[in-house]
This record gives C-alpha cells, sequence and structure tokens, in this order.
C-alpha cells in the first residue's frame, strides 16, 4: 500500500493520465477525480499528501473546490497546485503572487510539473493568518456540499449561503455578457459591409 496519496482533480482523462505518467517512481498512490465534487469528497475522506487541481470543472468549480479547501485550517495546508490553460481566469479570482500554492498552466512539461510541486510543498508550510472564528468562511462553499465548517446561527448560516449564491450567479452573468459580446463581435466580422 502506498504510503502518501496524490490527489489530481481534472474533467481530463488525458491530463489525469499525463500528470500520473509524468510524476517519478515512488511510495505514493495517485487518486483521480474527474469533477468538483468528486474532487471534495477526495479530499475531505483521503486527505492526500499534493492535490493538482484543475481550475475550470464541472458540478463543482475548482474555484469552488479551492474555497472549501482553504475554509478547512487542516485542508489548506495540503500542497495545492492549481492548473488552468487561461491563468487569467484564475488571477480574476485570486490575484497574483500566489503565495500559497502553485499555478501550472496548461499544456505543460514534467519539468514544469515537478518544479511546480516541489514550490508548492514549500509554500504550503508557510505560516498563514488564522481562520476566522465566525461562520463567514463558510460564505463561500455551496449549500450542496457538507463541511466540517460550522455557522455560528442557523440565519448567519442562511445568509452567508445566499451570498455566495448571489455572488456565484453575479460571476455568471458577467461570463455570459462576455460570451454574448464575443458572439456580437464574431457576427459583425462575418457580416458583409
Amino acid at each position: 500500500m502506498a504510503g502518501r496519496k496524490i490527489l489530481v482533480i481534472d474533467d481530463s482523462k488525458v491530463i489525469r493520465v499525463r500528470v500520473r505518467e509524468m510524476l517519478p517512481p515512488g511510495n505514493f498512490e495517485v487518486l483521480e477525480a474527474k469533477d468538483g465534487k468528486e474532487g471534495i469528497e477526495f479530499v475531505q475522506k483521503e486527505h492526500p499528501s499534493l492535490i493538482m487541481l484543475d481550475f475550470l470543472l464541472p458540478k463543482l468549480s475548482g474555484w469552488d473546490v479551492f474555497k472549501i479547501i482553504q475554509a478547512d485550517a487542516t485542508l489548506r495546508r495540503i500542497p495545492l497546485v492549481l492548473m488552468s490553460g487561461r491563468k487569467e481566469e484564475v488571477t480574476e479570482k485570486i490575484p497574483e503572487p500566489f503565495q500559497y500554492f502553485e499555478f501550472i498552466e496548461k499544456p505543460f512539461e514534467k519539468k514544469q510539473l515537478l518544479d511546480a510541486i516541489k514550490s508548492a510543498f514549500g509554500k504550503a508550510n508557510l505560516p498563514r493568518e488564522p481562520l476566522p472564528k465566525s461562520g463567514s468562511a463558510t460564505a463561500s462553499v455551496p449549500a450542496s456540499v457538507s463541511t466540517p465548517v460550522s455557522a455560528s446561527s442557523g440565519d448567519a448560516a442562511d445568509m452567508a449561503a445566499m451570498k455566495a449564491e448571489m455572488a456565484k450567479m453575479q460571476a455568471e452573468i458577467e461570463a455570459l455578457k462576455k460570451q454574448v459580446l464575443q458572439i456580437k463581435t464574431f457576427i459583425q466580422r462575418k457580416l458583409p459591409k
């Protein structure tokens, strides 16, 4: 049985297999999750030694998985490598420099992956601010996912959940606006003048 576990959360089987193949041989087990919901369940149950997290995932986004991990004092100490083909989508939500985790842009080579993993282990050990004692940490956790973080009262939890849902909906609206603008620009270019 492997001594350590590496969790790769990515909806692309190709990426999961590629990461597995790039890892050096060692005393560890590679776990794979195909979406964010499955990924956070693995994180909470298995407490892996390293998490490789895609930012764009079905069922529960990588951003939501990231927030759930950061809201738990134990989970946020796990070294984390965030992966994405579009760095700007990550930096929209998390400004650089990335202090407590490493980022790697897809596609990546073996050396880049290994360097990112080494860096993630170093960053995970940096001292951090203590988590807030209030239920505010649950504001970023979707209601559909159970976590060990609990709110101080039912009303506060309901309000936090509503705020989180509103923020998520606002982000989706902004993304849709960008898509509509891109479609409009594309159509205008195709129309004869």
